[in-house]
């Protein structure tokens, strides 16, 4: 067989040795499903020409600004911003933060061209103010390019795309910090014996999640980066989120039970991923990454948006060490041992429950609003203290020393909406969990079951855009709440009965039953399987009230 047509970037034997040239040397589908379908099964992952020829195709298909940077500006460019430094000794652009370029299998001479690469982005790209992911990028298809001015254009039209429905590649600390937090949330959905692995052995578990890019744009050695990015080109930002999960669903199964290796879970992580081939294969990281039922694209923009909104308010768009750092400290140490009172859970209980919480609320610190000790036993003043508050955590003690509760999504005022008559509202962030005599938690059915349900086809006066129907002049306003049950064909009401509330009681999922019932008077209370949570009984199915706590999610710097 004739030897690759590997460019002078490339170290043969390396290269060689980390992917053998046996595949096809032609493509020729068109349709978007079929490219999709040969992207998962690595159709081109055995063809260095054939790869080079896809991305060439896929990214020249990309929608870009009407003024995209070219191979032609980097001719002229690269001259002047290099100067006659040593390529090797380069500095790289600020927006990278100190992440180091990966060999992959680049010689010293492809390294030096990544750095070049770099700095010229940087200066046809000065609104790029934070993109960790860029030298891997950049690294990889450069082993795939004619040369560095066809790399450097590549990289462009991915950097330039101005399709709104798809998202490449995050350019600001803003978008990075929010989508750590999104793939934050999805591990707390998708992967909860990760998640709790992470509770237990990390102090701040959104720093070890902040590293999940990390884990893809550096850490993963290039058969399976490649094989990623082969997916990525066709699918968007989406399959980053899977093949993370991934990850950790495999780190988990692999270290469950044992030690960690260095005073870091992040650390281990990291070498897990580096090593990853010890582990699985490159087919089976992708068959366990495409295995797991994510929530729609649309439902992920939503959960994103919300994420950068809740960034936004609390003044963290940009990295600023001494600022970011203190702020970010803040996001799983927000339960103080020295000032949190609860007559129903201990500190490390109510840290459990906030790291169940939405990374965005998890910025929060608790703050008691209703107190069944302080205030009565009184569902109209549990009412008048929760309103104006959203989300809020309900939490229930028994006389049998039973712990229970619910993180409810909505304004208890949504109540008042239903003319008096009892009627359920919230979101599918709503869950309900005991904490004694064990802990469990139940998440919203449609979670874990995404078959009981299909997104509502769009019509032609329903854009891809999630919009809304304030008439708010702020889009983030605007915004449909993430898991809103209207964005689902529901078979019946009783999957989405999340909360509600009358004079005469408290319900908490419904649909063949009700996870929690509380009586007006705070006294009684009942809970069995209901359809919204498919839940066991949070307790004994009748208790009797020993107290009622509320608690408020606060800002650290509005108090």
């Amino acid at each position: 067989m004739d030897s690759p047509g590997y460019n002078c970037f490339v170290d043969r034997d390396k290269m060689d040795a980390a992917i053998q040239d046996l595949g096809p040397k032609e493509l020729s589908c068109t349709e978007l499903q079929e490219l999709k379908q040969l992207a998962r099964q690595g159709y081109w992952a055995q063809s260095h020409a054939l790869r080079g020829k896809v991305y060439q195709r896929l990214i020249r298909d990309i929608p870009c600004r009407t003024v995209t940077p070219d191979a032609s500006v980097y001719s002229d460019i690269v001259g002047k911003i290099v100067g006659k430094h040593s390529s090797s000794y380069l500095p790289l652009p600020e927006f990278v933060d100190n992440t180091q370029v990966p060999s992959y299998c680049l010689n010293a001479r492809g390294e030096g061209a990544v750095r070049k690469i770099l700095l010229c982005i940087a200066n046809q790209f000065p609104d790029i103010s934070f993109c960790p992911a860029l030298p891997a990028v950049v690294a990889l298809l450069l082993h795939y390019s004619i040369d560095e001015a066809e790399c450097f254009e590549k990289a462009c039209r991915i950097l330039a795309c101005n399709d709104p429905g798809r998202r490449l590649i995050d350019q600001s600390f803003l978008a990075f910090e929010s989508s750590c937090m999104t793939f934050g949330d999805l591990v707390n959905k998708y992967c909860q014996a990760a998640h709790k692995l992470m509770v237990a052995v990390s102090e701040d578990v959104l720093q070890v999640y902040a590293d999940w890019q990390r884990w893809l744009f550096g850490e993963l050695p290039l058969c399976y980066f490649a094989r990623v990015f082969d997916v990525f080109l066709v699918e968007g930002y989406k399959v980053l989120y899977r093949v993370a999960l991934a990850i950790l669903k495999f780190f988990h199964k692999v270290r469950a039970g044992q030690p960690l290796e260095s005073d870091s879970v992040k650390q281990d992580i990291r070498t897990f991923v580096k090593d990853i081939a010890k582990t699985v294969s490159p087919e089976k990281l992708l068959e366990k990454a495409f295995a797991i039922r994510l929530f729609s694209r649309k439902e992920i923009q939503l959960l994103q948006m919300a994420n950068e909104k809740a960034l936004k308010q609390k003044g963290i768009t940009v990295k600023q060490k001494s600022v970011s750092l203190s702020k970010r400290q803040f996001v799983h140490l927000a339960v103080h041992a020295e000032n949190f009172r609860s007559e129903i859970v201990s500190v490390r209980e109510m840290r459990d429950i906030w790291s169940w919480v939405p990374e965005r609320f998890a910025l929060c610190q608790p703050l008691l609003l209703f107190s069944s000790l302080q205030h009565g036993y009184s569902l109209a003043r549990f009412y008048f203290q929760c309103e104006g508050h959203e989300p809020t955590l309900l939490l229930i003690k028994t006389t049998q020393k039973e712990v229970c509760g619910a993180y409810l999504s909505t304004d208890w005022s949504e109540r008042n909406k239903f003319g008096g008559k009892l009627g359920f509202f919230g979101t599918g962030e709503c869950f309900v969990f005991r904490l004694q005599p064990e802990v469990q938690r139940y998440e919203w059915v449609v979670i874990k079951h995404p078959e009981l349900t299909k997104p509502p086809p769009l019509t032609a006066a329903e854009p891809t855009a999630p919009l809304s129907h304030s008439a708010s002049s702020d889009p983030a306003d605007r915004l449909s709440p993430f898991l809103a049950t209207r964005h689902f064909n529901l078979p019946s009401k009783t999957e989405s009965m999340f909360m509600a509330g009358g004079s005469d009681c408290l319900i908490v999922g419904g649909g063949g039953g009700q996870a929690l019932y509380i009586d007006g008077d705070l006294n009684r209370g009942r809970t069995s399987h209901c359809d919204t949570f498919n839940n066991q009984p949070l307790c004994s199915e009748n208790f009797l009230i020993a107290a009622v706590e509320a608690w408020g999610f606060q800002d650290p710097d509005t108090q």
